[in-house]
């Protein structure tokens, strides 16, 4: 698979979820196929600019904010990865994760 694809699907998703939206009420807002956005989020289909529009439509962003921290390469940069992983984790669970990264953080200085 396509790296920008992936990471730009991850992204998607990420921001979907943030918005507490189902793929199948994204897919209506953005008058898509749900199918569509899973392909899209995971990967498997590369967005036209003007799907990326209706995507950035349904999420209520701008094309900027939903490509922000992407690299010309697609990676995210460990900082954008981390937020993302902890925005899809519980409030307890988060709460875990900055604990364990202020204990860190205190060790190394």
């Amino acid at each position: 698979m396509d790296s920008i694809a992936v990471t730009f699907g991850q992204r998607v998703r990420s921001i979907r979820k943030q918005r507490g939206l189902s793929q199948e009420r994204l897919s209506e807002m953005c008058d898509l196929h749900p199918t569509y956005i899973g392909q899209i989020e995971r990967g498997e289909k590369n967005a036209s600019l003007e799907t990326i529009m209706r995507i950035c439509r349904g999420l209520n962003v701008s094309p900027s904010e939903l490509f922000k921290n992407m690299s010309a390469d697609g990676e995210k940069n460990t900082a954008e990865t981390i937020y993302e992983l902890i925005l899809e984790m519980p409030a307890r669970e988060q709460k875990a994760v900055l604990d364990i990264v202020k204990s860190i953080k205190n060790i190394i200085g």
